[in-house]
């Protein structure tokens, strides 16, 4: 394992916001054609991106076609509205067959193979412990009668999945929190639309997570910057990424204040309680659900047992960023320590 030392305070981690990666492409072209920037507010966030096309025509349509499918997604899988496919099923009456469509059929197995694959680090049927916790309200401290009924309720067993009929079976009054993979559903939905229109080269930036296709030019990868954990706008480190996401998760910004203490907004499913800010992980994938899913999972595990975890997967990188009493040490899977710029200095370690 290899260790990269910052010295500075804890405050946050995330990737940089768009304007400072919009600069490495103003002067550079992949061939004749043209770039296209379109930022749209979308699932309670803001998503820009920014594609290669022959034309402007052809760039508009493209990055259009690439909004409606984050749309449908959100239409399919959000449960802050009522009238989504999701909300429906977190609805239904206990113990019944709900027949889904077959796209959330498809999402729903792929969240159980990633509760499963990360011993329920990650597990989205946590509705009960987010109504205990009141962490969509003012947020609370839950009695523990309260807290023990809400674990009692909660966790993927409480769905069952068949796969012959194409139906959801609930169990317990517990519901499905799209929030660990919708946004990263919705991007691997726009990146496909874009592919299918022709587009090879494009940067999409939603609320934190990035996701690339091909560079800002055909031989070089998209610099997407790391911010300083009290600065969102100066990188501490860069990485270099081609046909990647990357995807953040942290407590530092996402929290509720109840009787002067902060509570975040991540839980850890299998103990009810909320994760210690202890600071932040970076995950890089190829596919940006995967990416989006396992920023949760490993944040839950924490860089003792994320890294190891992450290092048996392979295809996953990941960069802890962890408060070691006013230092910021940043921990790098080996992938993705093959990503960062090698301007970086690193510090070997254990």
């Amino acid at each position: 394992m290899q260790k990269l030392l910052v010295v500075c305070p804890i405050v946050t981690f995330s990737l940089l916001g768009f304007g400072a990666l919009q600069q490495g492409i103003s002067s550079r072209t992949s061939g004749p054609g043209l770039w296209v920037e379109r930022e749209a507010y979308v699932m309670g966030t803001s998503l820009r991106i920014v594609a290669f096309a022959a034309d402007k025509r052809a760039g508009i349509d493209a990055v259009e076609r690439a909004l409606a499918a984050v749309d449908s997604v959100d239409d399919q899988l959000s449960t802050w509205r009522d009238d989504t496919e999701l909300s429906r099923l977190n609805r239904a009456a206990e113990d019944s067959a709900v027949v889904v469509s077959p796209a959330l059929f498809a999402w729903l197995s792929e969240v159980a193979g990633w509760v499963s694959e990360t011993d329920g680090a990650f597990d989205p049927a946590v509705g009960p412990l987010i109504d205990a916790w009141d962490l969509r309200g003012r947020g609370s401290f839950p009695a523990p009668s309260v807290l023990a009924r809400a674990r009692a309720q909660s966790g993927w067993p409480r769905f069952a999945l068949d796969r012959a009929g194409g139906t959801v079976v609930r169990s317990a009054p517990g519901w499905i929190d799209s929030g660990a993979f919708g946004k990263g559903a919705a991007l691997r939905a726009a990146t496909e639309a874009l592919i299918r229109s022709g587009v090879r080269h494009a940067l999409l930036d939603f609320g934190g997570q990035v996701v690339t296709l091909g560079g800002p030019s055909n031989d070089e990868p998209w610099r997407v910057g790391v911010a300083h954990p009290t600065d969102r706008d100066s990188a501490v480190l860069h990485l270099r990424l081609t046909g990647l996401s990357a995807a953040t998760t942290a407590q530092s910004e996402r929290y509720r204040e109840i009787g002067g203490e902060r509570v975040g907004h991540v839980l850890d499913p299998r103990t009810g309680r909320p994760v210690p800010p202890w600071g932040a992980v970076t995950v890089i994938a190829a596919d940006p659900m995967v990416a989006d899913i396992l920023s949760t999972a490993l944040y839950v595990m924490g860089p003792d047992a994320g890294l190891p975890w992450v290092e048996s997967q392979g295809s996953i990188g990941a960069l802890f960023l962890v408060n070691r009493g006013g230092t910021v040490e940043i921990r790098a899977s080996a992938l993705a320590q093959a990503l960062i710029e090698r301007s970086t200095v690193v510090v070997e370690g254990p």
